[in-house]
């Protein structure tokens, strides 16, 4: 499965089978778990076979048959949660590769003491449940693709690609806070550009949400095809 086949396949679930993940899948996972902390300066870790993170009172009735998860976590700076929800999501594109199934959780977890470490100036941002899903989860609904860009006829085929990948990246609450805007091609570097911002949200997450936009629309339009600009 090639990374946007990922993108597509990938839906968030909740409710999982009494399946522990084999040891060879562990072994891939941290090992992607290590790259992305290397490329991050993250301290995401993989918690496996404790089922406590996801069946307290806050979880009950959302989540079931958890017992695998991502601790992301990382230094406290104020880019924190979009380097989260950047490489969060390569682990979660990963997880899909290896045929697992998983869900982003901002609350509703446990924080299980003994099944991570941080450091005094580390923080966790969220959870992301993980494991072999009851079912392979649905598709939820989707702005269009001119409320969340400004794609158009004049813009780039690879644009419009990577807005269509960015258009399924996981958001809180599916709330899609996000408009990306191609720019034209700049005089300086010859590339053409593109920018990302957020929009305002009543339920937050925003920041987190950027960084998985962000990486879903690299992979759609192919990262050599333009550079980002603030």
């Amino acid at each position: 499965m090639t990374l946007i086949e990922a993108v597509k396949a990938r839906h968030s679930v909740r409710k999982y089978i009494d399946r522990p993940l084999p040891e060879a899948i562990i072994k891939e996972l941290e090992e992607t778990v290590a790259q992305v902390n290397r490329e991050g300066h993250l301290h995401i870790q993989l918690v496996t076979r404790e089922p406590r993170g996801f069946g307290g009172r806050m979880a009950y009735g959302t989540f079931s048959g958890v017992s695998s998860y991502f601790v992301a976590a990382g230094p406290k700076s104020g880019d924190l949660e979009e380097k989260i929800g950047y490489y969060g999501e390569k682990l979660v594109l990963k997880a899909q590769q290896l045929g697992l199934n998983t869900c982003w959780a901002g609350l509703t977890y446990n924080k299980i003491p003994g099944t991570y470490e941080l450091d005094d100036n580390e923080k966790i941002v969220c959870y992301i449940a993980l494991g072999y899903g009851q079912t392979q989860g649905t598709e939820r609904s989707h702005k269009k693709l001119e409320e969340l860009s400004n794609v158009s006829d004049a813009t780039p085929q690879w644009f419009r690609a990577g807005v269509e990948a960015a258009q399924l990246a996981p958001t809180a609450v599916n709330q899609q806070k996000f408009y990306i805007e191609y720019l034209g091609t700049d005089g300086t570097s010859g590339k053409p550009q593109v920018s990302i911002r957020s929009r305002f949200s009543m339920v937050g997450y925003t920041k987190t949400d950027l960084g998985i936009v962000r990486l879903h629309f690299e992979i759609g339009a192919g990262i050599d095809n333009f550079e980002w600009v603030k």
